[in-house]
């Protein structure tokens, strides 16, 4: 990570240059263009001392068009340069940003669950979106204009010294005051431009939290606080803004001011010179007020620049952040399965995800090949853990969880998760049409056999009577379905991947009845002839289990049949039964 005391960080300049080495023709081209700029840059007031001493003085009418010819052709080699220059300077940071940003997502989709369970998602949206876009202008508008406005400068400071030491010795007089000036702003907008990122981050965060949690905020009407926190993080949002303002300010007239102050001076001596018939002539004056402002102005315009390269490095810093970021599931597999007969096994699982507090504790069951099992117990007893578990979306503390008699570990990460299909109880859905978030852009499933999936687990009326079926956008999160349409899609999708094991969480508490037949109907279809665990909330669901799992805070207390469990007095499983189950069998 860059050190924000720092005024640069080369260490990370050179990593994020390493991205450029896919365009190396284009980066060349654009340091020669800089190069080629700067050297234009002297010929004009080369040609204008020259024009004013040999034309206009002696008053040479033809001398005087062969000048301004020269020029004119001058200011077309410098206009076809700035604008290769510009135009592929932002191309190579647009492609760099690309290749960037392509990274940084396939990486992020690797993260364990555990790295999202802590992380916000407005920040993360922040670093994939904002500060990898602000890291295009470190190339377009900051590293490639400085070494141009470098270069520019010696030229003009060499080019000064041989025109005329003395008038040069008046312009660099004034240097050292904008030197330091622009070294004092550069530390103090590389530490301001750090607190604006952190702000928009904040900001980002807490917009977006609140749009998407919205229904709670009015359910609960807690409109007028959030507004008030929301006032809060804007102000400071605002103030870490108005600081660059400050520093701004505070350095551009101090830059305009002391190269008013040279220019006036060159005025000064040089007119007293030329006067008194020295050796400094009308021509060399006009061409040192303008190569002072050719040598000034591109010191201001680094500053500015060199405000644009800090905000880059330190987008760049966070983006880098999370590219170091070690939170991966080991994929050291070799095992590809590719045919399982769907055994499952836990053996001594212990899993937290918390270091010091224990989830699940020394669990082992076994799941035969086409069993259904079902998992009941109270909130929090650790039920849904193991569907993360099974998935390897978590890395357990201790113990050994079997598929076919092999470890998970040993299997490669993508082949074991593409034969388990999981429905959980808060089905998330993509701001797309009904097919994408069943085939989730799989081509090799096609609209033909999601239709014939659809039909055999009794949802294909359902989607027929939206409109456009098949092609309904369901708007984000799915916000046009119902929950239970919703948790109907999800099943679809879980059905169409034809898994080996499938894992549901059927939770049907917010679902109407209609939607809960169709429930029970595609449950029933879905785990025929294959490996289910089932986080059971139905009475239907458990009485037709061919194993029940009874969790209590983190451990396996009962385990055996509806009709085994209920033989048991005190019992765990009876207890909630009677508490629970008896009065769904009753209604």
């Amino acid at each position: 990570m860059a050190d924000s005391g720092k005024a640069f960080d080369f260490k990370l300049f050179r990593r994020l240059l390493a991205f450029t080495n896919a365009y190396r023709w284009i980066f060349y081209f654009v340091a020669f263009a800089a190069i080629a700029m700067s050297g234009l840059a002297i010929l004009r007031p080369y040609l204008l001392r020259r024009t004013i001493d040999e034309s206009v003085v002696p008053k040479d009418g033809e001398s005087l068009i062969y000048f301004i010819s020269l020029m004119v052709v001058v200011l077309l080699l410098e206009v076809i340069f700035q604008f290769a220059f510009i135009f592929y300077a932002n191309w190579l940071g647009q492609s760099v940003i690309k290749d960037i940003r392509i990274k940084l997502f396939k990486l992020m989709t690797s993260f364990k669950m555990e790295y999202f369970d802590k992380s916000a998602v407005g920040r993360l949206t922040t670093r994939a979106v904002n500060d990898i876009e602000t890291i295009s202008s470190i190339f377009s508008q900051g590293l490639f204009m400085i070494i141009s406005d470098l270069l520019k400068m010696v030229v003009i400071a060499g080019f000064m010294i041989y025109q005329s030491w003395r008038l040069s010795l008046i312009v660099f007089a004034i240097l050292p005051i904008i030197l330091y000036a622009t070294r004092v702003f550069q530390r103090a907008m590389k530490v301001a431009f750090e607190e604006v990122r952190n702000q928009v981050a904040n900001l980002n965060s807490f917009v977006q939290e609140r749009i998407t949690g919205m229904k709670i905020v009015q359910i609960f009407t807690r409109e007028e606080t959030e507004f008030k926190q929301f006032k809060e993080i804007n102000e400071k949002h605002k103030k870490a803004w108005v600081k660059t303002v400050w520093y701004n300010s505070i350095f551009f007239p101090i830059a305009e001011m002391s190269s008013s102050v040279a220019i006036g001076l060159l005025v000064w001596y040089g007119g007293l010179n030329a006067t008194e018939g020295g050796v400094i002539t009308l021509g060399l004056i006009v061409a040192f007020v303008e190569l002072a402002q050719m040598l000034f102005r591109p010191l201001r315009q680094i500053a500015d620049k060199f405000n644009t390269l800090q905000m880059g490095m330190v987008a760049a810093n966070r983006v880098f952040g999370i590219l170091d970021t070690q939170s991966h599931i080991a994929d050291k597999g070799l095992t590809e399965l590719h045919q399982t007969n769907g055994s499952i096994e836990f053996k001594n699982v212990r899993f937290g995800y918390n270091e010091d507090e224990e989830v699940i504790r020394d669990i082992s069951f076994k799941v035969q090949p086409g069993e259904t099992v079902a998992i009941v117990g109270a909130t929090g007893a650790g039920k849904s853990t193991i569907i993360n578990l099974l998935n390897r979306f978590y890395e357990i503390n201790s113990g050994a969880i079997f598929i076919d008699g092999i470890e998970i570990k040993d299997y490669k990460l993508t082949s074991l998760r593409s034969h388990i299909a999981i429905v959980l109880q808060d089905v998330f859905l993509f701001a797309d049409t009904i097919l994408n978030n069943i085939t989730l852009q799989d081509t090799d499933i096609t609209e033909e056999e999601v239709i014939v999936a659809a039909k055999e687990i009794g949802v294909h009326k359902f989607i027929e009577s939206l409109p456009g079926a098949y092609q309904y956008n369901v708007k984000e999160r799915g916000a046009m379905l119902s929950s239970g349409q919703r948790q109907l899609i999800a099943f679809l999708r879980a059905y169409v991947s034809k898994p080996s094991i499938l894992v549901l969480d059927e939770a049907t508490s917010s679902v109407d009845t209609y939607s809960e037949e169709m429930i029970q109907t595609a449950t029933d279809k879905i785990t025929k002839g294959r490996t289910s665990i089932v986080i059971a909330h139905r009475l239907a669901t458990v009485k037709k289990a061919d194993k029940i799992l009874v969790m209590d805070a983190g451990k396996i207390v009962e385990i055996g049949t509806h009709k085994e469990l209920l033989k048991k007095q005190d019992g765990y499983y009876r207890n909630l039964y009677e508490v629970q189950f008896m009065a769904e069998e009753m209604i």
